[in-house]
């Protein structure tokens, strides 16, 4: 561990935001009143679709945008009204942000030079951080002479040599494409391990979320749907939009009806016993469910309607009591003489949900 590990580790704080709120005017809201606290050194993933916020939510703990309410607890100080170089947080962004006629060195070393760092001391912690980010090669090179993957290793490198003890992160891997994002995932979590800056990630990106997060906050309309670790938010998702959100295939979500005995579906198919009376959501996820037709639990008849392929496993979507469900089924399990399917639905695997609010309803199958 060198200084620059050191010194982030030990500046590495707290984040708190207390009834934090943006609205642009009283029809424009776009984060509602928000309580929320990131602990030290923690990943935090802010995931969510286009539109929800994730972005403004990072922007104000950056400074870059006003808050219309609330407080933001860096530490022990507040920060909603000072300026975004005075908050102790450097960004990386989705587009790199480059000066494209300076050098990687001249890059990084850009902010130090500003905060009157003398030279030496600015050659010491670019130097640290290259070697870091496997850029040691590529000081003397402009960014128009690197890959993305290398301009995005800049603009991290040019963020932690200025010893933040906070980082945030606004989709930095979005411009990359499949093997690249895969290849900086792998990076990030080995930086942040070896650093333990208190991280905020924005993404879109479920498969990012899943693999870099301590804990995910799932944002819908700027309000928090869940907040936990990727384990829970997978295993135990608060709500419908959780469950479809997370997932590939996401989770299947089934409308039925419960008569006091059993959850039937509109076709009058039963695929679940349980006490309960009214509407509700049952949702599976595609892995749990088996197409054989063995094991415990109910069984219902669905028509194969379309078979992917995918080398470790297949996906095959059926069509159940007038709607699409999706199966996965694991490599080995041989379902392509398959045309009438036999599910199973593993009482133990089973999510049901509020068929008005979209929320979980815990214990509904003992679990």
């Amino acid at each position: 561990m060198n200084t620059i590990d050191t010194a982030i580790r030990a500046a590495a704080a707290d984040i708190k935001l207390a009834g934090v709120a943006k609205a642009y005017d009283a029809q424009t809201v776009v984060i509602p009143p928000m309580d929320v606290q990131l602990k030290a050194g923690e990943f935090t993933v802010v995931l969510g679709p286009s539109g929800c916020g994730k972005s403004t939510l990072l922007q104000m703990i950056a400074g870059l945008e006003r808050v219309s309410g609330g407080k933001i607890v860096i530490g022990d100080r507040e920060v909603q009204d000072l300026e975004p170089k005075q908050r102790g947080c450097a960004m990386v962004f989705q587009n790199y942000a480059l000066y494209p006629h300076m050098t990687v060195l001249e890059n990084m070393a850009y902010s130090l030079k500003v905060a009157g760092l003398s030279k030496v001391e600015r050659a010491e912690r670019v130097e640290a951080v290259a070697t870091m980010l496997g850029l040691s090669d590529y000081l003397h090179r402009r960014p128009g002479q690197l890959s993305g993957g290398q301009r995005q290793r800049v603009a991290i490198g040019r963020a932690i040599v200025r010893e933040p003890g906070v980082l945030l992160f606004d989709e930095p891997l979005s411009n990359l494409d499949a093997q690249l994002r895969h290849d900086m995932r792998v990076e990030l979590a080995e930086l942040h391990r070896r650093i333990g800056a208190t991280t905020i990630f924005v993404t879109h990106d479920q498969v990012e979320a899943m693999t870099l997060a301590d804990r995910i906050l799932i944002l819908n309309r700027g309000r928090i749907e869940q907040f936990d670790t990727p384990k829970a938010i997978y295993h135990h998702p608060a709500s419908v939009f959780v469950a479809k959100f997370i997932g590939a295939p996401p989770m299947n979500i089934l409308p039925v009806t419960g008569d006091g005995s059993a959850l039937r579906l509109a076709d009058g198919q039963v695929v679940a016993e349980a006490s309960l009376t009214g509407n509700y959501q049952l949702g599976i996820r595609p892995e749990d469910i088996v197409a054989s037709g063995h094991g415990a639990g109910r069984l219902c008849k669905a028509m194969l309607r379309f078979r992917e392929d995918l080398g470790s496993h297949s996906v095959l979507a059926a069509e159940l009591a007038g709607l699409v469900v999706r199966i996965a089924t694991p490599f080995g399990v041989d379902t392509a003489d398959l045309v009438e399917l036999s599910l199973n639905f593993p009482p133990s695997r089973l999510h049901l949900f509020d068929a008005q609010t979209g929320r979980a309803i815990a214990g509904a199958f003992g679990a």
